[in-house]
């Protein structure tokens, strides 16, 4: 019986027999699901992946789903979206929750909470390969044999960390390669930030003693270290030897500054992370602070991604699983809110990390304190959010009206090339959209065109466009929804994910605008704006002229907030393609010519290097000389030879 006010062809019926369908969908599987835990994934009609979920019975869970009425709204939208389901058993609710946490991060479903800045957090290494231990910033998978301390929040929190360290320890941080090179003491060691144990300037008991005491120092035991320092500095003072005492005294003047910087040092949190939550307005902040060793090692703002409704219990403990699905947590998780299932994330990070894991809601005392101060900052992070999202918003609606769209974009792309007479020629994507420059998206495409002639700006843009919009086109005309690969040099995030743009921004004029027009009329795009944005006489910001199809170019006012916003896009996108056109120049600089053949490693090179002088002797070297080298067989300079003068013949 339909609610009053409700005839059979009204929208509202209209949902609810969308709901009752995708019910009935979900219906159909029910007799084939054990009793089992396992994970599942609801699937729209493109096949594109809406929800995973876990459960500890997957019949008992998915019949949930068969009463869409009795579920908040964001599920019965979901529910009525649900073409199809697939399912995976696992041994165990704990697994379950893995996965999950896995196929989420992977997958990026709608209506999923979503961790979108998913970066890993610098560490300090203190490396055990090597007889004089090196001090280094590491990012990354844990490979090199040592003792990693972190993470930290940020690049610049350890580099300000490791600047102290070195003062506070003496330790090297120059790479192995030029450890071994130096006959010299470098500038480090003459500036005291390093003992110098390359040129034997430091006994190698007392190098190993510096490093002990690093080590201990980032393990918490700071006061021991530094009541020894202290001891060995009056000693030295006793013994008259003041610049000994003097050098001690500025050691731990270094150790006391290290821990000044971390800011709050908690004296009940020693190995944990806080997740402070805030919600406000449809939309989340979760505040994450680093403890290590008793210090505070820095915060990370998140805004996860999730529909409306989402409850705290549920957002916390998502975002939580999804944290660590690639990092080892600490012995403790201290909360804002309690989460759903705590005992089972309990049990599965304590199996991820191999000991036990506790999470804590703390409600009174120092931890109370420590967590009051963190949601405060994700109270006022999302609120200078919201605040810069609303300013993004008025100024991508007046660019909608500038250019005569629909509606306010929500997506732009910058393209810009760079090269030096054709040379490393590098084409650079930047993007951005309501919550600004969105630079997880940013792409370089390295210019493969062999016809081009060098220097061709027109030809160089039309090829990073192709590529750009024909995998688009791929994905659109993909029926069964596999994933399609970005073809860029950068790799994408989701590759099944090749969003269209509202707006298309090129750098250039008429000349650029054509080559972008006949690039998206030849693949077919449809609803994607072209605009090229040319520099005014003699180059002056403010004087710029916009073409556009079917209009006559224009210009914006010069002190308009629309000019002033697509002038940054605009430099934004020349940045980012002159640093990829630099880096990729570099590269070159340091390649041989003998990188091109295969077989010869780093000792050959080495050998022929030395025994010839440079890679363009080689080049031209005959194959009796090529043959007299040690550690080259006739067939290798055969093989040398005919690279370099009988290529191509």
């Amino acid at each position: 019986m339909s609610e009053p006010g409700e005839t059979p062809d009204s929208p509202a019926m209209e949902g609810r027999g969308l709901i009752a369908q995708g019910a009935e969908v979900i219906a159909s599987y029910l007799p084939r699901l054990p009793n089992a835990p396992g994970v599942y994934r609801m699937l729209g009609a493109d096949g594109a992946v809406l929800y995973v979920g876990k459960a500890a019975s997957l019949k008992k869970r998915v019949q949930a789903y068969t009463k869409p009425f009795d579920q908040p709204l964001r599920i019965a939208r979901m529910i009525a979206n649900t073409a199809s389901m697939e399912f995976v058993q696992t041994a165990s609710e704990v697994e379950a929750l893995l996965l999950e946490a896995n196929l989420i991060k992977r997958l990026k479903p709608r209506y999923n909470i979503l961790l979108r800045d998913d970066k890993s957090f610098p560490h300090i290494l203190i490396t055990a390969d090597h007889e004089a231990p090196q001090i280094v910033k590491h990012r990354g998978s844990k490979t090199r044999k040592g003792d990693y301390f972190g993470p930290f929040a940020s690049a610049g929190a350890v580099n300000r960390t490791l600047n102290t360290l070195q003062r506070a320890f003496l330790l090297r941080s120059c790479s192995d390669a030029v450890f071994s090179s130096r006959t010299r003491p470098c500038l480090l060691y003459q500036i005291k930030r390093c003992a110098g144990p390359c040129v034997g300037k430091v006994a190698p008991g007392d190098y190993a003693r510096l490093v002990e005491q690093a080590r201990d120092f980032m393990r918490g035991r700071g006061k021991d270290v530094r009541d020894g320092l202290s001891v060995e500095m009056e000693a030295a003072a006793a013994a008259l030897d003041f610049e000994k005492a003097a050098r001690l005294r500025d050691r731990i003047r270094s150790l006391a500054h290290v821990q000044l910087q971390q800011g709050i040092n908690p004296e009940t949190i020693s190995e944990a992370d806080l997740f402070a939550l805030h919600q406000e307005g449809g939309q989340s902040c979760v505040q994450v602070v680093f403890f290590r060793s008793g210090q505070n090692w820095g915060n990370h703002v998140f805004f996860p991604r999730h529909e409306r409704g989402v409850e705290p219990a549920e957002l916390l403990g998502g975002f939580v699983t999804q944290f660590y699905d690639e990092r080892e947590p600490p012995p403790r998780v201290i909360l804002s809110h309690e989460v759903e299932e705590a005992d089972l994330l309990a049990q599965a990070l304590s199996q991820k990390a191999g000991r036990r894991v506790e999470l804590l809601v703390p409600q009174r005392g120092e931890k109370r304190d420590v967590m009051a101060q963190a949601m405060l900052n994700a109270r006022e992070a999302l609120a200078r959010k919201m605040a810069e999202s609303a300013s993004q918003l008025q100024l991508l609606a007046a660019v909608g009206e500038a250019f005569g769209l629909e509606a306010a974009p929500r997506r732009i792309e910058v393209y810009d090339n760079s090269h030096i007479q054709g040379a490393h020629s590098v084409g650079g994507m930047v993007v951005a959209g309501p919550e600004g420059l969105m630079k997880n998206q940013y792409r370089k495409f390295n210019i493969k065109g062999e016809g081009l002639v060098p220097g061709d700006d027109y030809g160089m843009m039309r090829e990073v466009l192709t590529r750009r919009f024909r995998k688009l086109v791929k994905a659109q005309e993909s029926a069964a929804g596999e994933p399609v690969a970005f073809e860029a040099d950068t790799p994408d995030d989701d590759p099944a994910d090749i969003p269209v743009p509202d707006l298309v921004l090129v750098d250039g004029g008429a000349g650029q605008l054509a080559q972008a027009l006949a690039v998206v009329q030849e693949l077919g795009v449809q609803g994607v704006t072209i605009v090229a944005i040319a520099k005014g006489p003699e180059r002056d910001a403010g004087r710029e002229h916009f073409f556009m199809e079917g209009r006559v170019p224009f210009q914006l006012e010069a002190k308009s907030p629309v000019l002033f916003y697509l002038q940054r896009l605009r430099d934004e996108a020349h940045r980012f393609a002159i640093g990829a056109h630099r880096a990729k120049r570099a590269k070159s600089l340091t390649r041989s010519p003998l990188d091109e053949i295969e077989g010869i490693g780093p000792a050959r090179k080495r050998a022929l290097l030395n025994h010839f002088g440079s890679g363009k002797a080689v080049t031209r070297a005959g194959l009796s000389d090529l043959e007299s080298v040690k550690g080259v067989s006739k067939e290798l300079a055969r093989k040398i030879y005919e690279h370099f003068h009988e290529k191509g013949s």
